[in-house]
């Protein structure tokens, strides 16, 4: 898995690449997020439009972030969710927990209200 970075008006995005497996990608994930949250960099928006595959681990980094985030007075939103993560999401039932977006410019946009 890949992560890169890159600041959008009032947010951070957050784009994830390739299989998101959780190991020691969950831990540079779970740095990076304190390192956001040191910074007062609160607004946050994971980008899964390049996810090809998430097992139960990524799922559990996706919690660890956004719980991460919450007990830092932040937040995490996801977007462009792939019709295969959408599903694991509802299965889970993790689509009742997180806020999604079909675009990121959706999920930006909603810090803004």
């Amino acid at each position: 898995m890949k992560i890169k970075t890159r600041e959008h008006y009032g947010a951070v995005v957050v784009e994830l690449k390739g299989n998101v497996m959780g190991g020691p990608d969950a831990q540079e994930f779970n740095t990076l997020l304190h390192k956001l949250l040191d910074e007062d960099k609160k607004n946050l928006v994971v980008d899964l439009a390049n996810v090809k595959f998430m097992n139960s681990s990524g799922l559990g980094m996706l919690i660890s972030g956004f719980t991460t985030m919450k007990n830092g007075g932040g937040s995490l939103k996801l977007a462009n969710a792939t019709d295969k993560i959408n599903s694991l999401l509802v299965i889970t039932k993790l689509i009742t927990i997180f806020e999604h977006y079909t675009s990121v410019e959706e999920a930006v946009k909603s810090y803004e209200e």
